[in-house]
C-alpha cells in the first residue's frame, strides 16, 4: 500500500510540475505577446488607410499625369505600397488587427478630389500632397518604431521605413527640378 501511495504521490507531483510548466498561465502569457497594444492597434490602422490612399493616388497619378515623372511615379506607388500594404496584413493579422478593407471619408475626398484634376494641376497638387504626405508618414513611423513593442511590427515598420524615405527624396527632387 505505501508503494502505491508513493507511486500516486510521484505521479501528482509530476503532473502538478508539468501543468506549473505548461499550463494556462504559460499559454496565457504567449497569447498576450501576440495581441497588439491598443497604441499598436492604432498604428497599423492609420498605417493602412495610408496605404490604401497611396495606391489609390498612384493610379489615378499614372492614369491623370501630366508629366512622365509623376505618371511613373504613381506608379512607383502603386507597386511599392501594395507590398507595403500586403506586409503589414501579415503583421496585423497574427497580432489580431483587422485592417480596413476601405478608405474612411476623410481619405476618399482626398481621392475624390484628385480625380478632378488632370494635367498641370493635377500633377502640382499630387506632388504637393506626395511631399506633405511623406513627410509625415516618414515622421510618424519612426515615432512607432521608438515606442512599438511587437517584433514583428517593429521589423515591418523599420523594413518600410527606406521604401517611404526613398519617395520622399525622389519627389522632393522632382518637384524642386520643376
Amino acid at each position: 500500500m505505501d508503494t502505491m501511495k508513493t507511486k500516486y504521490l510521484i505521479v501528482t507531483l509530476g503532473l502538478a510540475l508539468a501543468l506549473a510548466a505548461f499550463g494556462p498561465q504559460s499559454f496565457a502569457a504567449d497569447e498576450a505577446a501576440m495581441k497588439a497594444t491598443p497604441a499598436e492597434k492604432m498604428f497599423i490602422k492609420k498605417a493602412a488607410m495610408g496605404g490604401m490612399t497611396e495606391v489609390k493616388l498612384g493610379e489615378l497619378a499614372s492614369q491623370k499625369g501630366d508629366s512622365k515623372e509623376v505618371k511613373d511615379f504613381g506608379d512607383k506607388m502603386v507597386k511599392d505600397h501594395t507590398k507595403i500594404n500586403d506586409n503589414l496584413k501579415d503583421v496585423a493579422g497574427k497580432l489580431g488587427v483587422t485592417v480596413p478593407a476601405e478608405l474612411n471619408a476623410k481619405h476618399q475626398a482626398m481621392v475624390a478630389k484628385m480625380e478632378k484634376m488632370s494635367g498641370p494641376a493635377f500633377d502640382k497638387a499630387y506632388v504637393n500632397d506626395m511631399i506633405m504626405d511623406h513627410e509625415k508618414d516618414v515622421a510618424e513611423f519612426q515615432k512607432a518604431d521608438k515606442e512599438v513593442k511587437n517584433e514583428d511590427l517593429k521589423k515591418f515598420i523599420e523594413d518600410s521605413i527606406p521604401t517611404m524615405q526613398e519617395h520622399l527624396d525622389m519627389i522632393k527632387k522632382f518637384s524642386q527640378a520643376k
